[in-house]
């Protein structure tokens, strides 16, 4: 009698909230068994996304650094180029370092170049990736502007060259680029308001 009444009042519903209780409870293990699941599915196509990403960027990149070479050496009648990345082993998080050296230069950084010979490298720059993935479509804002009226005429004929794939829109104010266009259409400003 004395240990029957140690152990306390009964509880008479207590069979019906255990089965209450462990059904939540199967029902909340089966959802994180789920979200495991689930976690490392998603983990799993990260790293494959991660690996075809940098398997892509890595021959892209040898691809541009080609085209740029190319270029390079076309508009500025020689020299030498080359994309570099500053982490080899993490090319998705790496830096990428430009090397350029007009003929007849060594130039250990861009900024020693003057301002034409840097928009040229850009330029060039620009070229080599649109070779490696051409748009139908694209607008360029005064981009031949610190260029000399030699490299200007060199820029259009570039610009010709890759219209066949690209269509080219060009605001520009310099005579060279301006003369190679097949269609024109011009903008001025008087003092009042903007004429067409």
């Amino acid at each position: 009698k004395n240990a029957i009444k140690a152990l306390g009042p009964v509880n008479i519903a207590a069979i019906e909230e255990y089965a209450e209780v462990k059904a939540r409870y199967d029902n909340m293990n089966r959802q994180m068994d789920d979200l495991i699941r689930a976690k490392n599915d998603l983990h799993a196509v990260i790293n494959k996304l991660d690996a075809e990403m940098r398997s892509n960027f890595s021959k892209t990149f040898e691809e541009i650094n080609r085209n740029f070479q190319e270029v390079f050496s076309e508009l500025f009648g020689g020299g030498s180029a080359e994309l570099s990345l500053t982490d080899p082993s993490d090319v998705l998080a790496s830096g990428i370092e430009i090397k350029a050296a007009p003929p007849g230069k060594i130039i250990k950084s861009l900024t020693l170049l003057s301002g034409g010979e840097q928009a040229f490298v850009a330029i060039a720059l620009f070229f080599a990736i649109i070779k490696v993935n051409p748009t139908p479509f694209c607008i360029l804002d005064e981009i031949e502007a610190a260029l000399d009226e030699v490299n200007v005429v060199c820029f259009a004929d570039y610009v010709k060259r890759f219209s066949h794939m690209t269509q080219f829109v060009i605001i520009t104010h310099r005579r060279g680029t301006i003369e190679s266009a097949d269609r024109i259409y011009g903008v001025t400003m008087p003092e009042r308001g903007i004429s067409r």
